[in-house]
């Protein structure tokens, strides 16, 4: 690419950083913008703002906006000095960071915020499930995301609480790759999140968002956010999910991007399995039993993704707190509950209770309903 070639593709990254961080545009007005400038975004940063918006069907949000913004490259400048204080990559499709699966689907954001370091190409898995899925779920998922991590797929999910950490838990376990797409800005991080991206970044993960820096999460970025994890992978599985669970919204953009979609079967009387049984019985969704069917429907063929089981990656727990050191000690493979616990220690109830919830974020300890507390 000559010069000239060069400084209209960085004008034109420039220009689609500061219309992102405008509230109120998203992909549709942002190609809208686009096509009036025949798909060269370089000239936005030349136009007045006041002529091309007045042209373009936009938000109130966005419109009021632009009518305060002084220059739009100036904004995009702030946003990616922003991301560079933070330690936060911007991808844009083509970049060895940005999913090429997401490239060409109707509503793939223009650019993406990660964390982490791009990987070779591989197949792709996205596990999804419910946040509080019923007792003893939580174990089980985690291991089956190990077998299927296994093969040497990568693992797409969510970082939300329950399955879907359980899943990238799995992966790590296995010590292969795991993507996490995020509901909020990567510096708006929950806390049990931010304990998660250490391991993520030592192992080789990913946390992506396309949302700006700032940005918190809401009732409406979940389900947006679901479109790109299934969207990355090569095919969907929602692991568990009751009639409401948001796992169903993944799974609805799977079917909508042509994704092979599978789920996994629970007992007809189980409520927290009504939304995999349901997708099973009306046919949106394949019946999974093994990691195979996984493996298959991604496209590899089971007889050779089967691999040795590696032992794993070594949790170090002298990481802990030398509190959550000693919880764990007093921990094993059937539920305690936190009276028996904190009778066998010398912890007041708030230092193990800390103790636990640290655990519990590193994903070595899985909470039962009634302060029952089990060792992974």
């Amino acid at each position: 690419m000559s010069e000239t070639g060069n400084a209209r593709n960085g004008e034109a990254r420039l220009a689609t950083l500061g219309l992102w961080a405008v509230p109120g545009i998203g992909p549709k007005a942002l190609e809208s913008i686009r096509g009036m400038f025949d798909g060269d975004l370089s000239a936005v940063l030349r136009a007045p703002i006041g002529e091309w918006s007045r042209a373009v069907k936009l938000s109130a949000t966005a419109r009021h906006c632009l009518s305060r913004l002084g220059s739009l490259g100036e904004l995009g400048h702030r946003l990616a000095a922003k991301a560079k204080r933070e330690a936060v990559g911007i991808a844009f499709p083509g970049d060895a960071a940005f999913p090429a699966n997401l490239v060409g689907l109707p509503d793939a954001p223009p650019l993406l915020f990660y964390r982490g370091t791009p990987s070779s190409p591989r197949r792709r898995i996205a596990m999804v499930g419910s946040r509080h899925p019923d007792h003893g779920f939580l174990p089980f998922a985690r291991r089956f995301a190990r077998e299927v991590a296994e093969a040497g797929v990568g693992v797409v999910s969510g970082a939300a609480e329950g399955v879907d950490r359980a899943c990238h838990w799995g992966a790590l376990d296995a010590g292969a790759e795991t993507w996490a797409f995020l509901g909020s800005a990567l510096d708006e991080l929950d806390p049990a999140q931010a304990k998660l991206l250490p391991y993520f970044l030592e192992r080789g993960g990913m946390f992506y968002s396309e949302l700006p820096l700032g940005v918190r999460a809401s009732a409406s970025t979940f389900p947006r956010r679901n479109r790109l994890i299934s969207g990355a992978a090569d095919a969907v599985l929602v692991l568990r999910a009751g009639e409401t669970s948001g796992a169903l919204y993944t799974a609805k953009a799977a079917a909508d991007q042509g994704r092979p979609l599978l789920a996994f079967p629970g007992d007809s009387r189980n409520q927290a399995a009504y939304g995999c049984n349901l997708l099973i019985r009306s046919g949106r969704a394949r019946l999974c039993l093994c990691a195979s069917d996984v493996w298959l429907a991604a496209g590899l063929n089971p007889k050779l993704a089967v691999k040795p089981s590696p032992a794993g990656m070594p949790w170090d727990l002298k990481a802990l707190s030398p509190d959550a050191q000693r919880a764990y000690q007093l921990l094993d493979r059937r539920p305690r509950s936190f009276d028996e616990l904190h009778g066998g220690c010398e912890m007041s109830s708030a230092a193990l209770i800390s103790a636990l919830c640290e655990l519990e974020l590193m994903g070595l300890v899985i909470q039962y309903p009634g302060k029952q507390y089990e060792r992974v």
